[in-house]
């Protein structure tokens, strides 16, 4: 009997064997878990590209059908001098060819996106909208029109000028703009290397009510792609303006900092200011789209992926662009016939 039991001790795991083996199993867990994040954020990256790849092959279609690209919104002064505005941009004009034929239908294209009867569809999240890295992806809940889905996918839409206003004056030198329905042959850049669509982060955090800016205000000389922001653009941290933390959480919306981007900064651009030194975009008056001009902003484009973002460019290429990118680069690639001659190496 006695020597069963000291048997039986001897094939017991000890305390220190025990802790030993977990250890190990830990060290395994450690060595793991990173290759699994990041094969899971390769294929956050995969549909990602692909979404970009679906809203590129819809701009198309439209343009087949259309015979020109969306404008961003269409702005008009009737007589008496006030301004007749249809909110509703890109986003919402190529849902047919989506496969969210219903949901166009249901928009009253020619009312606000905030008007009663269409609460019901702005308030929807489209997926193809969303990039799976976007960890904000639920509606904002906007106090004065309900609830409206996200977007992570902004249209080129100027460098630092956005628009003249409904006076008239130079137009955007991007694909995208207020009353602007451009057709290919205007790309006289060449369509692979002029950007449609970029990158964005949803509920991003931007600077407006400030007023004017202060040495931004001819759209024929605008700040350099590499200028310092807080010496160009000093309202980034000026007393009084509104710091908000939902850009680019409403795709049914005209304004550049909802639905769109500029190639002011090069994408993700360290940027002074905002909550927690949040890196803030700046679009001091573009809110000026709904009441006149000329609008300026520095929407930059960003993303939650490491290292840059994907971009969308007119042929229907996709490329993920490097923070790095040269600013003049980046700048040249936003316009459609600045005569720019940008070599395929330099990003």
């Amino acid at each position: 009997m006695r020597q069963r039991l000291k048997a039986c001790r001897r094939n017991a795991f000890t305390l220190i064997e025990l802790l030993v083996v977990i250890a190990i199993i830990a060290v395994l867990i450690s060595l793991l878990l990173p290759a699994v994040q990041q094969a899971r954020e390769a294929a956050r990256r995969v549909q990602c590209k692909n979404n970009l790849k679906q809203l590129g092959l819809a701009i198309h279609n439209y343009e087949s059908v259309a015979t020109c690209l969306p404008p961003t919104a269409v702005i008009v002064t009737l007589p008496g001098g006030a301004l007749w505005t249809s909110y509703l941009g890109p986003h919402a004009r190529i849902l047919p060819f989506l496969d969210q034929g219903n949901i166009y239908n249901s928009i009253n294209i020619n009312t606000s996106y905030g008007d009663l009867a269409n609460l019901p569809t702005v308030g929807h999240v489209t997926n193809v909208f969303l990039c799976p890295s976007e960890p904000n992806r639920q509606p904002v809940e906007n106090v004065s029109f309900g609830i409206i889905g996200g977007v992570n996918y902004g249209f080129s839409m100027g460098d630092w000028y956005v628009w003249s206003g409904p006076a008239g004056g130079p137009i955007t030198r991007s694909a995208f703009g207020v009353n602007l329905s451009r057709r290919w042959g205007n790309f006289t850049d060449g369509m692979s290397q002029t950007l449609m669509m970029s990158e964005v982060k949803n509920y991003q955090p931007y600077v407006r009510d400030c007023g004017s800016l202060a040495s931004i205000h001819d759209p024929n000389n605008i700040p350099p792609p590499d200028a310092d922001p807080q010496t160009v653009a000093p309202e980034y941290q000026a007393a009084g303006c509104t710091f908000l933390l939902n850009a680019h959480s409403q795709w049914a919306e005209l304004t550049v900092h909802h639905i769109g981007f500029t190639t002011a900064w090069p994408p993700n651009k360290v940027t002074p200011g905002g909550p927690g030194n949040s890196y803030p975009d700046v679009d001091l008056n573009s809110q000026r789209e709904r009441t006149g001009g000329p609008t300026f902003a520095a929407v930059t484009s960003r993303s939650h992926h490491t290292g840059g973002v994907h971009s969308q460019f007119c042929d229907g290429s996709v490329k993920f662009i490097s923070s790095s990118i040269d600013g003049k680069v980046w700048r040249a690639l936003g316009t459609v016939s600045g005569s720019d001659v940008v070599s395929g190496d330099s990003y």
